[in-house]
């Protein structure tokens, strides 16, 4: 084993949005960071335009078992390296409602968050203006309260205005889609291309990945990054109840112990309890024994369709340009299941790969694909709802009896949606045809369900007895022991998680800031 490094301030366990973040401002108050990342270094310049990079960003860490009836999409869902997912997000930027926090108060289903909404506006906002988010909070209707947007809203292409006939003749609101995407230049960075290859990562800094925005500010302020580092086991003193630091692997598959005053997960949803599972007998800080339940997504409603218009289907942004929540609040008035969806409208698409319309219709093959290809290059539209999971305590993260090549126990991972979550899906779904429609699509039809983002599995709460952490990310069994992420999530709501994991994880820098020498 290689002697100890020198022992630091914080050890932060991952790069992504969580991880660059809490090392931009715990470094920022002179704090000495670390942040070690599993996988390989990127840079903006090794971000490429094609989709062979997409697939480079994703997951390729150990292998993850997946059961259940709706697999939880660990490889689609996840990064690798420096950004992590967030490397590879479409920067689809919503705020939770305040419903989302309270819905077993509410409706005597699912989990509360031990916060409220008004708790997290002012980050929200913080956030935004760092940031830096296009949108119009006049026309977004459903928005609650807030500042206004900092950028104007993002262009809608032709696909977008083609679309929106369907919501207008149904007598539905639409309004600009708010994206973490510079609309114009901001603070430094440039306005998009709009060229739609936000999925390989974004090179020129307009859209507001880990790289742009917080790993810079991180690293001018003294924080060190530690690429190849695979990290198997959180120490602890001979009582249990403190964090010392943790053991990782180098490239060179090397053992090296950091220790430190205070260790922060900040892996995906699916790896902080993994690891904490790994690092002893029944699960670090699981007196609660809810270590990595609660493992939620959403489930994407595809909606694709041909128009007579020509569509331009390439520009804009993967996210899409155009959004509708109609639909979200009032979880239990519902022809048939329970909760939130949203409706993102008119993302930019590519011929092929997981995302392009050349498999959305993949009971096409020969002359029919080619004439199918060659008719969608111009005239292809498509939608996405983000669907509610709600969380079950059977959904969740085992220790898999597979080891990887450090002896650390793999992640398996449990996840079959609850009968009212995908009722809930199947009725967005017939609403996506019903509003392609009424936009005079020549034909329309859905994909399958698509698994997006993870949510859960170290949820907060407010006691030890029913969550692993309070409501800064703060191990109720180990003080100096945070978690930053959406597995902090107790309920997934209907949007994507992003805007709230830096609202939470910048509410948790402040806690830490304000509180060091009594939680150190």
């Amino acid at each position: 084993m290689k002697p100890s490094h020198e022992k630091v301030d914080i050890l932060i366990i991952g790069s992504g949005a969580a991880g660059s973040l809490m090392a931009a401002k715990l470094s920022k108050t002179g704090k000495n960071v670390i942040l070690l990342e599993a996988g390989p270094e990127r840079g903006l310049n090794d971000l490429v335009s094609s989709q062979i990079q997409a697939r480079r960003l994703k997951w390729s860490g150990d292998p993850v078992e997946e059961t259940g009836s709706q697999p939880i999409g660990n490889v689609f869902n996840s990064g690798y390296g420096t950004g992590g997912s967030a490397l590879h997000h479409y920067a689809v930027w919503p705020r939770l409602h305040e419903e989302d926090f309270k819905v077993k108060t509410l409706y005597g289903r699912a989990l509360d968050w031990p916060i409220n909404y008004d708790d997290l506006r002012p980050y929200y906002d913080k956030i935004q203006e760092e940031v830096g988010i296009s949108g119009d909070h006049t026309t977004e209707v459903w928005r609650p309260k807030g500042m206004p947007y900092p950028l104007p809203p993002v262009p809608a292409f032709q696909q977008s205005e083609v679309i929106a006939q369907g919501f207008r003749k149904l007598g539905k609101t639409i309004s600009p889609l708010p994206l973490a995407l510079n609309s114009r230049d901001y603070n430094g960075r440039p306005g998009c291309l709009w060229d739609g290859w936000c999925d390989a990562g974004c090179p020129t800094k307009a859209l507001a990945n880990p790289l742009a925005r917080y790993l810079p500010e991180a690293i001018k302020q003294g924080c060190k990054i530690i690429h190849h580092a695979t990290v198997t086991r959180i120490l602890t003193d001979k009582s249990g109840k403190k964090a010392i630091g943790a053991l990782y692997h180098n490239k060179d598959g090397m053992k090296i112990t950091q220790r430190a005053s205070m260790v922060i997960l900040a892996a995906n949803a699916i790896q902080n309890p993994t690891l904490l599972l790994n690092s002893a007998e029944g699960g670090l800080a699981n007196s609660s024994g809810l270590l990595g339940s609660y493992i939620m997504n959403h489930a994407a409603a595809l909606v694709y369709g041909l128009f007579t218009p020509e569509t331009e289907p390439y520009m804009g942004a993967t996210g899409g340009q155009m959004l509708n929540q109609d639909s979200y609040d009032n979880k239990d008035k519902r022809k048939a299941g329970f909760g939130s969806y949203q409706w993102m409208i008119a993302q930019a698409i590519k011929p092929n790969d997981l995302l392009g319309f050349g498999g959305s219709n993949p009971g096409l093959y020969g002359k029919k694909l080619t004439e199918f290809m060659t008719d969608a290059a111009q005239h292809f539209g498509t939608m996405t709802g983000c669907v509610e999971d709600l969380p079950l305590e059977e959904n969740r993260v085992t220790l898999s009896t597979n080891k990887n090549k450090y002896g650390m126990a793999s992640a398996k991972v449990h996840h079959t949606s609850h009968k009212d979550s995908y009722a809930l899906w199947q009725g967005a779904k017939q609403e996506g045809l019903e509003i392609f429609k009424a936009a005079e699509a020549r034909q329309a039809w859905n994909g399958p369900l698509g698994p997006m983002h993870i949510m859960g599995g170290t949820v907060m709460g407010d006691r030890a007895k029913n969550s692993i952490t309070n409501s800064y990310g703060q191990c109720h069994d180990i003080d100096n022991l945070f978690i930053a992420g959406a597995g902090l999530f107790p309920t997934s709501g209907g949007v994507n998680p992003t805007f709230t994991v830096h609202a939470v994880t910048l509410r948790s820098a402040d806690y830490i800031t304000q509180n060091w020498s009594s939680i150190t």
